[in-house]
């Protein structure tokens, strides 16, 4: 069974369990202790002790450790890429784009000397001066989904600590490998004990996280519920909070687009991590007399997508995580064809062992759709149709997310009013997957996101400190 590891020891718990499975094979290959507040309580003393000499380390010394855990990550590359694959499902060209997305935001956080930077300005008054400086919050604490067990704990700890803070970690229970052995490394790269911290748990210890008042700040990363409940808890107990939730992302495809670009690019949008990313493409719109060709030609190419064990040779759409995730799946596919939707490409018939469901595409989706308006979360694709520009931008606008958009044109004009006019915090232009790099926001909007500031970029170093004022006569 995992430990806990508080305070630089790796500790048993003695809590129920659930298994931890590979998604290809069903075969369950580790178990994962639930704790409680007991556990927590733990975890958040060890991280408070630390955070007495972290936060006063100085930014030099704390960055030359970041370093030193960047160059650990470069060298458990293919390691930690393998590890996601066996416990996520995801092919291994997927793995290594997430590991090297996750390495980068550590890279950012090298950045801290410029980034934790304040302002100063002399003479604001007679022989007055006032400068702001950048102060870590305490103990603060991180929630990761499970679609992403390597990148998004990267998004949180190492720009959090670097900035002076202690952190606990709560990774997914379905996916805790990959924050395991992250905290591994993280220790191996000559961290003091209990500036990381991992505890192992459910919603028991979330809510235990977000409840305790030594817990400064709490950043979620998940699904729109579970993250409309962490901003409502986070609030109700006076935390500083980011919660980032779920999407339904509008690919538009425009008459003058290059379907060439397009096409490929839209099958990795919706198809790829089998749909289970919160920038997955979820409609695509075809705008006028390009409809039919889109559909035919994204369902041929779809067809051929191959489907299994994500560290198989030529494998492009691996396992859903869980049976239960991919009956979900399949009941929103059964849901869409009674609303009156087509079925142009089944993906239901493929079977086990292992939780997979092939890519499927969906006809004649309208935003008045389950769905068409609800994030599925799997390997499948709503086409919509639209007479205009202007009328797929309220498609996208209908539903309550926020996420992503994205069009496919050659236009530069048709580009611009989509940036300008669709209700979404990320936008693509001939991109499939508008996805910032580290030194960027994730910047989703609406029900996509509840909170101020956004994971990584500037956003995040803003999150993690508290800036103090101090106005001075000599």
């Amino acid at each position: 069974m995992l430990k806990n590891l508080v305070g630089g020891e790796w500790k048993e718990v003695s809590r129920p369990a659930l298994p931890v499975y590979n998604p290809a094979t069903g075969e369950v290959i580790e178990e994962v202790p639930l704790s409680g507040p007991e556990e927590v309580g733990e975890a958040v003393a060890a991280a408070a002790r630390a955070f007495q000499s972290w936060s006063r380390t100085p930014v030099m010394e704390r960055v030359r450790l970041m370093f030193r855990f960047k160059e650990l990550l470069e060298r458990h590359f293919e390691e930690l890429a393998r590890l996601v694959t066996l416990h996520h499902g995801k092919t291994l060209e997927e793995a290594r784009g997430e590991v090297r997305r996750g390495i980068e935001v550590v890279d950012f956080a090298c950045g801290a000397p410029t980034l934790l930077q304040g302002r100063t300005l002399r003479e604001v008054s007679s022989g007055v001066d006032q400068n702001l400086f950048h102060y870590p919050l305490g103990v603060v604490a991180g929630i990761p989904p499970f679609n992403f067990p390597v990148m998004i704990p990267l998004w949180m700890f190492p720009i959090a600590v670097v900035a002076g803070n202690t952190f606990v970690l709560k990774p997914s229970e379905k996916t805790p490998l990959g924050a395991v052995r992250l905290a591994e490394l993280f220790l191996e790269a000559g961290f003091p004990e209990g500036v990381l911290n991992l505890v192992h748990g459910g919603q028991e210890a979330v809510e235990a996280l977000i409840a305790h008042p030594e817990v400064r700040a709490v950043q979620f990363v998940g699904s729109e519920p579970v993250a409309r409940r962490v901003y409502a808890l986070a609030a109700e107990h006076g935390k500083r909070v980011s919660a980032a939730g779920g999407a339904k992302n509008h690919l538009v495809v425009m008459p003058d687009a290059d379907l060439d670009l397009a096409v490929p690019a839209i099958l990795n949008s919706a198809f790829g991590n089998a749909g289970e990313r919160c920038l997955a493409g979820s409609v695509a719109v075809g705008v006028g007399e390009v409809g039919p060709e889109l559909l035919e030609r994204v369902v041929a190419a779809a067809s051929r997508l191959k489907v299994g064990p994500g560290w198989e040779e030529g494998v492009q759409v691996g396992p859903l995580i869980r049976e239960e995730h991919r009956q979900r799946v399949v009941r929103y596919i059964n849901r869409g064809l009674e609303e009156g939707a087509g079925l142009a490409l089944d993906g239901r018939g493929i079977e086990g062992p292992g939780f997979f469901l092939g890519p499927t595409v969906l006809d004649r989706v309208s935003p008045g759709m389950v769905v068409g308006r609800e994030e599925i979360f799997g390997p499948v694709l709503s086409v919509s149709y639209a007479q205009t520009l202007e009328e797929a931008i309220r498609q996208a606008n209908a539903v309550s997310y926020g996420n992503m958009a994205c069009i496919f044109t050659q236009s530069g004009r048709n580009a611009r009013v989509l940036r300008e006019e669709v209700q979404a915090g990320m936008v693509g232009v001939n991109v499939g997957v508008a996805q910032p790099f580290a030194f960027y926001p994730f910047s989703g909007w609406r029900a996509s996101f509840f909170g101020d500031l956004h994971p990584h970029g500037p956003d995040a170093f803003l999150f993690y400190t508290q800036r103090k004022v101090v106005v001075e006569r000599w």
